[in-house]
């Protein structure tokens, strides 16, 4: 009995020390691209797993070759998250 409320206690910490296990791609455009800052401003739909409307943003990058790869125009399917208090681009397909 005591393995089973164990194994219940670290499945319940790992959900919530994880920040989402579905990630879901939503599409957007590429209104700006500032590699200085590195930072993305992306024309979206909805962002599902962040509970957001559709909207024009700002998203940190998740990794330096997303600035480095993308240019104004360009459609994009993306997963963003909160990282660090911060909306960030993690996924681009």
């Amino acid at each position: 009995m005591d393995i089973r409320i164990l194994t219940l206690a670290a499945l319940a910490f790992a959900t919530l020390a994880s920040p989402s296990l579905a990630e879901t791609f939503v599409k957007g455009i590429v209104q700006k691209v500032d590699a200085k800052t590195q930072k993305l401003t992306i024309a979206h739909e909805d962002l599902v797993d962040l509970d957001m409307p559709a909207m024009t943003m700002v998203f940190a990058a998740g990794e330096p070759s997303m600035v480095e790869n993308l240019k104004e125009g360009d459609q994009i399917e993306f997963v963003a998250a909160r990282v660090n208090g911060r909306l960030t681009v993690t996924r681009i397909k």
